[in-house]
């Protein structure tokens, strides 16, 4: 059972894992694999189960000379996985921050990195180390 929801567990395909990130896309599972590898992380990806249904709404009596209103289609399920690493000590908050991980060309993994809002890791001074 985890501590706080920054650090959860749970068994994927029968092993014991860190969970990295849910409801990831196929895009998202390809870019995380790749980097947790490179940092020597054994990763499992497994479905993530459906969102729980909800009932559709009930259709509204139209008042007279109103005509009923045509029934929207269902949007499609986009198909998306839950991320773990067989490292139970994981937890991606503290190695983001804490600048453990690594990207193949030997940078440290930023925040922005992380989120796939930079394709390239720019080594940032830590606030701490910087020169007043």
């Amino acid at each position: 059972m985890a501590i706080n929801k920054n650090h959860e567990f749970e068994d994927l395909d029968g092993v014991k894992c860190a969970i990295v990130e849910r409801n990831a896309s196929k895009e998202r599972v390809a870019f995380l694999k790749q980097l947790l590898e490179l940092n020597r992380y054994k990763v499992v990806v497994v479905p993530s189960p459906p969102p729980k249904a909800v009932p559709p709404p009930k259709p509204l009596v139209p008042a007279e000379g109103e005509t009923q209103p045509q029934a929207s289609t269902p949007t499609p399920m986009r198909e998306t996985f839950t991320i773990g690493v067989t490292n139970v000590a994981f937890n991606p908050t503290n190695a983001i921050f804490g600048r453990s991980l690594r990207t193949k060309d030997g940078h440290v993994v930023t925040l922005a990195y992380w989120e796939q809002k930079e394709t390239v890791s720019h080594d940032e001074i830590p606030y701490y180390e910087q020169q007043l």
